[in-house]
């Protein structure tokens, strides 16, 4: 934006003219003629979620990238600080929609950190096992509209064959399909239903079979293949220095994941191989996910067949809500109950950050605490607001359908991204 009488405190951006409200690259001297500046969105059916990219063009090359973002901004991280510490945990679904459980997680085990209350070994498995189908649900999904992106329809039918059954085990478990909340501080709502492990087990029996059948659709397929290999290389030097973190990375030859190389709820009682691949293209990306789900699918069995006895809440009676059964004949619990749901709970001062794994890369959250029932600070670090920023460096040179194959690929989420 120029300096102007209105605006006296904005200087002029050498190489940037004002196009509505964002701030859009010039096109170089002497080749105006021949580039031109179009819009991808913001409600383009080619991107994941309501985001404006602002092309520069020339013919049908890219000469530059430009993401335009905030359509989907709803205040979240402003909204954690009037709510009580275990109020924030909805919020966090809100984040991702398609791994909600991941977020609950994250935000779980930064305010656990912050109060140094213990999780019961069986709530952690419990965590770990759902957290995989939520991987599982957030590839399908990927796969299935990615695989539409390029133009294969039927896919997206197979993939939300299976999403369906895993959503349906979430309603199960929790009552709700995508926006459980049934993680919690200090571990989870309820204890799972008898026919809980059974449904899963049934899923994850067949599951191998099902990824076959996605591949044999794809992997041969030579329109599929031609529309992904050496497309939005991206190699790792920049990946690194975009802080491009989860699949993205790992398909540019980093050998990087929170679950194996910071492991926390117990994932290093796991075993299970993280791909990776060097040759940092879109096809990369689709390989390594599909890999992926195969190790999810390992780590959802050994769950099962090693699944703990016990609780699935921490003894800290003054900050996880005391069972029913024992309102019914306790007072002291039906003391506990009233007070944590009308006042909340004190966490201690200070701060913590919390790391995980997601679908998408490494989900962070920052807490910061000022001793009293409500958080004084909660921030996001989501993995598709920087992998967003790599969007250039892979498509600069590339076609504009391209463009389309490259938003697929990196698999991200608008609503982290904006919040």
């Amino acid at each position: 934006m120029p300096d102007t009488p209105d605006n006296p405190h904005m200087p002029e951006i050498p190489g940037f003219v004002e196009t509505a409200t964002l701030v859009v690259p010039r096109p170089e001297e002497g080749a105006k003629d021949r580039t031109m500046v179009l819009n991808m969105g913001p409600q383009h059916p080619s991107t994941h979620g309501v985001l404006r990219v602002v092309l520069e063009i020339d013919g049908e090359t890219v000469v530059r990238v430009v993401p335009d973002i905030g359509y989907l901004h709803t205040g979240i991280e402003k909204t954690c600080e009037a709510k009580f510490w275990q109020q924030v945990v909805p919020l966090t679904d809100r984040i991702d929609y398609l791994c909600p459980m991941t977020n609950n997680l994250c935000y779980c085990l930064a305010v656990e950190k912050l109060l140094q209350i213990e999780i019961p070994e069986r709530a952690q498995w419990m965590r770990v096992l759902l957290n995989e189908l939520t991987r599982l649900n957030s590839h399908l999904v990927w796969l299935g509209t990615h695989a539409m992106d390029i133009g294969a329809l039927t896919v997206f039918l197979y993939t939300f064959r299976e999403r369906e059954e895993i959503l349906r085990i979430f309603e199960h478990v929790s009552g709700q399909r995508m926006m459980t909340s049934y993680f919690r501080i200090g571990g989870l709502a309820l204890e799972p239903p008898l026919d809980f492990f059974d449904r899963v087990q049934a899923l994850i029996r067949v599951l191998p079979e099902r990824i076959d059948e996605y591949e044999n659709l794809l992997t041969g397929n030579p329109i599929f293949i031609n529309r992904l290999k050496g497309v939005g290389y991206l190699s790792a030097d920049d990946a690194i220095a975009l802080g491009v973190t989860g699949p993205p990375l790992r398909a540019s030859g980093v050998d990087w994941d929170l679950r194996r190389d910071m492991p926390y709820s117990s994932y290093d009682k796991f075993q299970f191989q993280v791909p990776v691949s060097n040759r940092g293209d879109v096809w990369a990306r689709y390989v390594l996910r599909l890999q992926e789900m195969r190790e999810s699918v390992k780590i959802c069995q050994q769950a099962l067949d090693g699944m703990p006895a016990g609780p699935i809440k921490a003894d800290a009676p003054k900050v996880v809500l005391p069972d029913r059964e024992k309102m019914k004949t306790q007072m002291e619990a039906l003391i506990y109950h009233f007070k944590i749901v009308t006042e909340g709970f004190q966490v201690p001062a200070g701060e913590v950050y919390q790391a995980v794994e997601s679908p998408r890369g490494e989900m962070g959250y920052y807490a910061v605490s000022d001793g009293t029932a409500k958080p004084y600070r909660v921030h996001m670090r989501n993995p598709s607001f920087a992998t967003l920023q790599a969007l250039e460096t892979m498509c600069v040179g590339r076609l504009i359908a391209d463009v389309v194959a490259v938003i697929g690929s990196i698999d991200i989420v608008l609503g982290e991204i904006d919040r």
